[in-house]
Protein backbone atom coordinates (compact mmCIF):
# COMPACT_ATOMS: atom_id res chain seq x y z
CA UNK A 1 0.00 0.00 0.00
CA UNK A 2 0.96 3.43 -0.98
CA UNK A 3 1.73 5.86 1.92
CA UNK A 4 0.41 8.98 2.13
CA UNK A 5 3.04 11.35 0.41
CA UNK A 6 3.49 8.27 -2.09
CA UNK A 7 -0.53 8.46 -3.07
CA UNK A 8 -0.67 11.71 -3.25
CA UNK A 9 2.44 12.64 -5.05
CA UNK A 10 1.25 13.58 -8.08
CA UNK A 11 -2.22 15.01 -9.08
CA UNK A 12 -4.27 15.14 -12.22
CA UNK A 13 -2.74 17.64 -14.46
CA UNK A 14 0.55 17.38 -13.17
CA UNK A 15 0.56 19.67 -10.28
CA UNK A 16 2.31 19.49 -7.19
CA UNK A 17 0.07 19.07 -3.65
CA UNK A 18 0.13 22.09 -1.59
CA UNK A 19 0.48 20.14 1.82
CA UNK A 20 3.93 20.05 0.87
CA UNK A 21 4.38 23.29 1.73
CA UNK A 22 4.09 21.88 5.34
CA UNK A 23 7.68 20.48 5.45
CA UNK A 24 8.81 23.74 5.03
CA UNK A 25 7.39 24.88 8.47
CA UNK A 26 9.27 23.08 12.01
CA UNK A 27 6.74 20.15 13.18
CA UNK A 28 4.54 20.50 16.27
CA UNK A 29 6.33 20.89 19.33
CA UNK A 30 9.48 22.40 17.53
CA UNK A 31 8.43 25.79 16.88
CA UNK A 32 10.07 28.89 18.58
CA UNK A 33 8.55 31.74 19.30
CA UNK A 34 10.82 34.18 15.93
CA UNK A 35 9.14 31.36 13.69
CA UNK A 36 5.80 31.94 15.05
CA UNK A 37 5.82 35.52 14.76
CA UNK A 38 7.22 35.49 11.24
CA UNK A 39 4.03 33.49 10.43
CA UNK A 40 1.89 35.66 7.68
CA UNK A 41 -1.91 35.05 8.45
CA UNK A 42 -5.30 35.94 8.68
CA UNK A 43 -5.91 33.54 10.98
CA UNK A 44 -6.35 33.39 14.74
CA UNK A 45 -3.31 31.04 15.35
CA UNK A 46 -1.73 30.93 18.93
CA UNK A 47 1.70 29.08 20.69
CA UNK A 48 1.72 27.03 23.19
CA UNK A 49 4.96 24.96 24.22
CA UNK A 50 5.85 24.66 20.62
CA UNK A 51 2.88 24.01 19.03
CA UNK A 52 0.76 26.02 16.57
CA UNK A 53 -3.19 26.20 17.67
CA UNK A 54 -5.54 27.16 15.08
CA UNK A 55 -8.11 28.82 16.93
CA UNK A 56 -11.95 29.18 15.15
CA UNK A 57 -12.70 32.45 13.10
CA UNK A 58 -14.89 34.34 15.45
CA UNK A 59 -18.15 34.67 14.69
CA UNK A 60 -20.23 38.09 14.34
CA UNK A 61 -22.29 37.18 17.38
CA UNK A 62 -18.78 36.05 19.29
CA UNK A 63 -17.45 39.84 17.86
CA UNK A 64 -20.67 42.15 19.05
CA UNK A 65 -20.06 40.25 22.86
CA UNK A 66 -16.42 41.15 22.52
CA UNK A 67 -17.23 44.32 21.60
CA UNK A 68 -19.55 45.45 24.42
CA UNK A 69 -17.30 43.96 27.04
CA UNK A 70 -14.38 45.83 25.15
CA UNK A 71 -15.88 49.15 25.11
CA UNK A 72 -17.49 48.84 28.97
CA UNK A 73 -13.05 48.03 29.85
CA UNK A 74 -11.96 50.98 27.61
CA UNK A 75 -14.48 53.36 29.07
CA UNK A 76 -13.55 52.67 32.74
CA UNK A 77 -9.90 52.59 32.31
CA UNK A 78 -9.47 55.36 30.45
CA UNK A 79 -11.66 57.63 32.24
CA UNK A 80 -10.03 56.49 35.76
CA UNK A 81 -6.41 56.65 33.19
CA UNK A 82 -5.78 53.05 34.62
CA UNK A 83 -3.74 51.24 31.37
CA UNK A 84 -4.18 49.88 28.51
CA UNK A 85 -7.09 47.67 27.04
CA UNK A 86 -6.79 46.17 23.49
CA UNK A 87 -8.85 43.33 21.87
CA UNK A 88 -7.68 40.11 19.96
CA UNK A 89 -4.81 40.98 17.65
CA UNK A 90 -2.61 41.75 20.61
CA UNK A 91 -0.17 38.81 21.57
CA UNK A 92 0.14 37.75 24.83
CA UNK A 93 3.79 36.62 26.12
CA UNK A 94 2.56 34.09 28.62
CA UNK A 95 6.58 32.44 29.03
CA UNK A 96 9.21 31.29 26.36
CA UNK A 97 7.37 29.07 23.79
CA UNK A 98 3.75 30.11 24.66
CA UNK A 99 2.17 33.07 23.78
CA UNK A 100 -2.16 33.78 23.17
CA UNK A 101 -3.94 35.74 21.87
CA UNK A 102 -6.99 36.80 24.49
CA UNK A 103 -10.38 37.90 23.07
CA UNK A 104 -9.80 41.10 25.53
CA UNK A 105 -6.57 42.03 27.42
CA UNK A 106 -6.12 44.64 30.10
CA UNK A 107 -2.31 46.58 31.28
CA UNK A 108 -2.15 48.46 34.11
CA UNK A 109 -0.80 52.07 33.57
CA UNK A 110 2.59 50.93 35.94
CA UNK A 111 3.35 47.57 33.72
CA UNK A 112 3.21 49.95 30.21
CA UNK A 113 7.20 48.68 29.82
CA UNK A 114 5.87 45.18 29.14
CA UNK A 115 4.22 46.37 25.77
CA UNK A 116 6.14 46.33 22.64
CA UNK A 117 4.80 46.23 18.94
CA UNK A 118 4.84 42.80 18.33
CA UNK A 119 3.66 41.34 22.13
CA UNK A 120 2.88 42.17 25.85
CA UNK A 121 5.16 40.19 28.50
CA UNK A 122 2.15 39.23 30.40
CA UNK A 123 -0.98 40.91 31.25
CA UNK A 124 -3.18 41.81 34.41
CA UNK A 125 -6.58 41.06 33.06
CA UNK A 126 -7.61 38.82 30.07
CA UNK A 127 -10.93 37.87 28.75
CA UNK A 128 -12.18 34.76 26.51
CA UNK A 129 -15.08 34.25 24.95
CA UNK A 130 -15.65 30.66 24.82
CA UNK A 131 -17.05 29.52 21.26
CA UNK A 132 -16.60 26.43 18.86
CA UNK A 133 -16.71 23.00 19.72
CA UNK A 134 -15.23 20.53 22.61
CA UNK A 135 -11.98 21.30 22.51
CA UNK A 136 -11.95 24.98 21.79
CA UNK A 137 -14.46 25.02 25.26
CA UNK A 138 -11.41 22.43 26.82
CA UNK A 139 -8.67 25.29 25.30
CA UNK A 140 -10.43 28.29 27.14
CA UNK A 141 -11.91 26.41 30.34
CA UNK A 142 -9.06 24.04 31.07
CA UNK A 143 -5.83 24.77 29.48
CA UNK A 144 -6.10 29.02 29.81
CA UNK A 145 -6.92 28.94 32.83
CA UNK A 146 -3.76 26.83 34.10
CA UNK A 147 -1.26 29.11 31.36
CA UNK A 148 -2.82 32.24 32.62
CA UNK A 149 -3.00 31.64 36.14
CA UNK A 150 0.63 29.90 35.71
CA UNK A 151 2.05 33.26 34.21
CA UNK A 152 0.60 35.39 36.75
CA UNK A 153 -2.33 37.11 35.31
CA UNK A 154 -4.04 38.33 38.24
CA UNK A 155 -7.70 38.22 36.81
CA UNK A 156 -9.30 35.72 34.03
CA UNK A 157 -12.97 36.34 32.92
CA UNK A 158 -14.30 33.60 31.30
CA UNK A 159 -17.56 34.39 29.32
CA UNK A 160 -19.66 31.73 28.43
CA UNK A 161 -22.44 32.42 25.84
CA UNK A 162 -23.90 28.30 25.39
CA UNK A 163 -24.35 28.53 29.40
CA UNK A 164 -24.86 32.34 29.57
CA UNK A 165 -22.70 32.76 32.51
CA UNK A 166 -19.81 34.69 33.24
CA UNK A 167 -17.38 33.31 35.28
CA UNK A 168 -14.60 35.93 37.02
CA UNK A 169 -11.13 34.10 38.33
CA UNK A 170 -8.59 35.79 40.73
CA UNK A 171 -5.16 34.61 41.26
CA UNK A 172 -4.48 33.19 44.50
CA UNK A 173 -1.12 31.81 44.71
CA UNK A 174 -0.19 30.17 41.26
CA UNK A 175 -3.71 29.12 41.11
CA UNK A 176 -6.97 30.81 40.39
CA UNK A 177 -9.81 30.98 42.51
CA UNK A 178 -13.55 31.99 41.67
CA UNK A 179 -14.14 35.44 42.78
CA UNK A 180 -17.57 35.00 41.18
CA UNK A 181 -20.16 32.87 38.70
CA UNK A 182 -23.04 35.44 37.25
CA UNK A 183 -25.68 33.59 34.85
CA UNK A 184 -28.30 36.25 33.67
CA UNK A 185 -30.03 38.85 35.76
CA UNK A 186 -26.50 39.28 38.08
CA UNK A 187 -23.81 41.86 37.17
CA UNK A 188 -20.05 40.34 37.05
CA UNK A 189 -17.67 42.50 39.27
CA UNK A 190 -13.72 42.63 38.90
CA UNK A 191 -11.39 41.87 42.02
CA UNK A 192 -8.39 43.78 40.22
CA UNK A 193 -10.37 47.13 39.27
CA UNK A 194 -13.19 47.76 41.92
CA UNK A 195 -16.02 49.22 40.36
CA UNK A 196 -15.90 47.49 37.41
CA UNK A 197 -18.52 45.21 36.53
CA UNK A 198 -20.99 43.87 33.08
CA UNK A 199 -24.57 43.32 33.33
CA UNK A 200 -24.91 39.99 32.66
CA UNK A 201 -27.85 39.85 30.59
CA UNK A 202 -27.24 43.33 28.86
CA UNK A 203 -23.68 41.44 27.78
CA UNK A 204 -25.21 38.49 26.25
CA UNK A 205 -28.02 40.26 24.59
CA UNK A 206 -25.79 41.77 22.47
CA UNK A 207 -25.33 38.39 19.75
CA UNK A 208 -27.86 37.65 17.13
CA UNK A 209 -31.46 36.05 18.28
CA UNK A 210 -30.23 32.75 16.56
CA UNK A 211 -27.37 32.44 18.39
CA UNK A 212 -29.21 32.68 21.79
CA UNK A 213 -28.90 29.09 23.55
CA UNK A 214 -32.34 27.32 22.48
CA UNK A 215 -33.65 26.52 26.58
CA UNK A 216 -34.19 29.33 28.18
CA UNK A 217 -32.89 29.39 31.86
CA UNK A 218 -34.52 31.03 34.76
CA UNK A 219 -32.16 33.62 36.30
CA UNK A 220 -30.27 33.01 39.58
CA UNK A 221 -28.18 34.68 41.93
CA UNK A 222 -24.38 34.97 41.34
CA UNK A 223 -21.78 32.38 43.76
CA UNK A 224 -19.41 35.06 45.44
CA UNK A 225 -16.24 33.13 47.03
Amino acid sequence: MKTYPEKFARLPGGGEPAWKIAYLFPSQGDWCEGEYLALNTNHLVELSQGRLEVLPMPTTSHQMLAAHLYGLLLAFAAGRDLGTVLFAGVLVRLWPGTIREPDIAFLLKEHAGRMSNKFWKGADLVMEIVSGGAEDRKRDLKEKRQEYAQAGIPEYWIVDPHEERITVLRLDGKEYAVHGEHLKGATASSHLLPGFSADVTTAFAQRLPSASPKQSRKPRRSKKS
